[in-house]
């Protein structure tokens, strides 16, 4: 790679506002109503109820500067399912929603640029109790998953996806987070792209301490194949696009 090919990507992750000439032209000062918090769900679809904070009885407890000394990924995992208990605090904590403002935004357990949140969370689920294989999103306003589709060969889906790292097709749950980069461009136009990367950072950390609190453990991949991660989860690959993914299971 040469210099010069080099140094636009170095440029790319120094700008942040010289990359809009304009922020008054942006959808949000133009009047374009603000798009929502949450991707829709079909109606009839399949849901699933999750334990709320009041329920969970297996969920332990671990400071925060023991969690953070521990922190480290883990690519082994013991044979043995999540419960939906476990799940439901995974998602809380990387996603979960703690007030909804008047505005229609809401305030998540994870902070994001001009409070946008333009992630949204898959679930490739190969042994979760409860949950059928196959993949799953996270609705933080309902805090509850909607089935996105039952799904045969899964595991083998998820490994190829990831240039074959076997590892991940053993968990028993991956959390794979894509970004509907509209949401952040409505407020930052071209300068939205960095920021939607720091987001995806944020929310993965917070997977990996929380993961503590159940004796599990997590492993972030950012090697993985876009055309085939976007087809496993039957994204179109432009508006909504898989951004990073990180399987979890007992450690």
């Amino acid at each position: 790679m040469s210099d010069e090919s080099i140094d636009q990507y170095r440029e790319f992750l120094k700008d942040t506002v010289r990359l809009v000439t304009d922020f008054t032209k942006t959808d949000q000062n133009t009047g374009v109503p603000m798009p929502p918090v949450e991707k829709p769900f079909a109606p009839g679809a399949k849901l699933v109820d999750l334990p709320g904070r009041d329920e969970w009885q297996t969920i332990g407890t671990v400071d925060v500067a023991t969690a953070i000394a521990n922190r480290r990924s883990h690519r082994v995992f013991r044979r043995e399912p999540l419960n939906l208990e476990e799940v439901a605090f995974l998602l809380w904590a990387t996603q979960g929603v703690r007030e909804r403002l008047q505005s229609g935004n809401v305030r998540r357990t994870v902070p994001s640029a001009g409070c946008r949140h333009a992630v949204e969370t898959y679930l490739g689920v190969l042994n979760v109790g409860g949950l059928e294989e196959g993949v799953y999103r996270y609705l933080p306003l309902e805090h509850k998953l909607v089935l996105e589709f039952l799904e045969t060969g899964l595991s083998g889906k998820l490994s190829k996806a990831t240039f074959d790292q076997s590892f991940v097709g053993k968990a028993p749950v991956t959390f794979v987070w894509t970004t509907i980069p509209y949401r952040m461009e409505w407020r930052y136009s071209t300068a939205a792209h960095k920021v939607i990367a720091l987001d995806t950072g944020h929310i993965c950390q917070n997977l990996y301490l929380a993961c503590q609190a159940i004796g599990g453990g997590t492993c972030a991949i950012a090697a993985y194949n876009q055309v085939l991660m976007d087809k496993l989860l039957r994204l179109d690959g432009k508006d909504e696009f898989v951004i990073y993914l990180a399987p979890v299971g007992k450690v």
